[in-house]
């Protein structure tokens, strides 16, 4: 595959290109973004290969500013003649836009003048005929664990390669590149009437860190073996445990409830919460975003801005809100960096593993995933499908499934017991499973 750290100076060339082309056409601000991704996906499934694909995308959007009217334009063709349409484009919008006082580029000293390497590019360089065998390997484990496996939903490997170049009318131009490799198995269990499924995967930006693809498959039997024979239990007010995948999609709640865009629209039960206790006092929430050879990690954000490590909760206490320098302008405080998104929100754990933590629990719910899109973000109210374990003196009593959690997003922060120390790094939401104060289930 390609080398995309060659691409590099040619997109910062584009990228100041366009900033230039946008002062040409009397922009008094601009800035522009670019990304330039190359990749190979294979997918099998019943031990034949279903797709192949080779994928080079490139995309280049720009932002121009007239004042305080704004436009924005994309395009995927950067030959000369679209780069001055693109930026046309943009330029007639943001002239038919109206003022907003807000709008504008991040500031300039917060630029990142001197971006950190962090040591995300780490290309494999794979032919097809290995990245086949790689999926082959991790089905085929699954189906030799158990003869309980009787179906695929398929296997698949997939690698790629990215440069990201941004470019703003401070002088500052940036770039840095990435990679991304990835095995997943998705398999079918059945035994009598019950059928299941389930599914592991791993991703890393070095090959070399990768768990080997049977390890993979026989992670995806595992967990669609284990919910065999799951059942409804009756309704009930019983501890919980949110296991560590679970977990993480809590802290993805918690990070849009003080996102600045949020708060300044007021649709969020965090509104005004800064400073004041939201989760127990041993919580501490935090962001670290320049961990080596982790794909949330960046040098800075969508903006231009240096990341750097935050705390958003310590104490237990709201310490830091999620803010771009839009959000930021409107809240009357400054960027933390985070346009874009959050990189590696880190939840740090406790000191009882899983298999302690379910002896903490004792009796009550071990939830594996949930269902449904029941979360209100204005109010904090929370009703999802749920499925996963029933636990009896620290011990998996049996699969259940078909019931539904109810509580409030404020109760279940402040509900929040322990936290385990098997932290579930493969996403950019690093947490543990935690043990929750009694919650309400709803089953038969």
């Amino acid at each position: 595959m390609q080398d995309v750290n060659e691409q590099m100076p040619i997109l910062e060339q584009i990228v100041n290109d366009l900033l230039i082309e946008a002062r040409t056409q009397g922009a008094s601000a601009a800035e522009a973004g670019m990304v330039y991704q190359v990749g190979l996906d294979v997918n099998i499934r019943m031990g034949q290969v279903e797709t192949i694909e080779y994928t080079r995308d490139r995309s280049l959007g720009i932002t121009v500013y007239f004042g305080t009217c704004k436009g924005s334009a994309s395009t995927t063709d950067l030959s000369p003649s679209a780069i001055r349409d693109t930026v046309d484009a943009a330029c007639k919008i943001a002239k038919h836009s109206q003022n907003d006082p807000y709008a504008g580029l991040a500031d300039a000293a917060l630029m990142a003048k001197n971006p950190i390497d962090l040591d995300l590019y780490h290309p494999s360089n794979l032919e097809p005929e290995a990245a086949i065998n790689i999926a082959l390997q991790c089905e085929t484990a699954a189906f030799d664990q158990d003869p309980r496996i009787v179906n695929s939903e398929g296997a698949s490997f997939n690698t790629s390669n990215a440069v990201h170049v941004y470019g703003n009318s401070h002088g500052f131009i940036g770039g840095y590149s990435g990679s991304q490799h990835s095995i997943s198995c998705a398999v079918i269990s059945q035994e009598d009437e019950s059928m299941q499924q389930d599914h592991w995967w791993i991703s890393k930006c070095d090959f070399a860190d990768l768990e080997a693809p049977e390890i993979v498959g026989r992670k995806a039997a595992q967990r669609a073996l284990a919910r065999l024979g799951a059942r409804q239990i009756k309704t009930c007010v019983a501890p919980v445990v949110f296991d560590s995948e679970v977990a993480a999609s809590l802290l993805h709640h918690l990070i849009h409830a003080i996102n600045g865009h949020s708060l300044y629209r007021k649709s969020t039960f965090l509104l005004n919460k800064l400073g004041q206790q939201i989760f127990p006092k041993f919580v501490h929430i935090h962001e670290i975003p320049h961990i080596p050879k982790t794909a949330g990690s960046a040098p800075f954000d969508a903006e231009g801005v240096t990341t750097s490590h935050k705390d958003f909760v310590a104490d237990g206490i709201l310490q830091n809100y999620v803010l771009d320098s839009y959000s930021a302008r409107k809240l009357g405080m400054q960027t933390t960096g985070n346009a874009g998104g959050v990189h590696n929100l880190t939840l740090d754990s406790g000191t009882l593993n899983d298999a302690q933590l379910r002896q903490a629990l004792y009796t009550g719910l071990w939830v594996t995933d949930l269902l449904g899109q029941g979360v209100n973000l204005t109010t904090g109210d929370y009703s999802r499908g749920a499925v996963g374990f029933w636990i009896e003196q620290g011990a998996i009593a049996y699969p259940v499934e078909e019931i539904t959690i109810a509580s409030n997003l404020q109760d279940i922060f402040m509900g929040l017991q322990a936290i385990s120390s098997d932290i579930d790094t493969r996403k950019n939401t690093r947490t543990g499973a935690w043990l929750m104060a009694p919650m309400t289930i709803a089953g038969a």
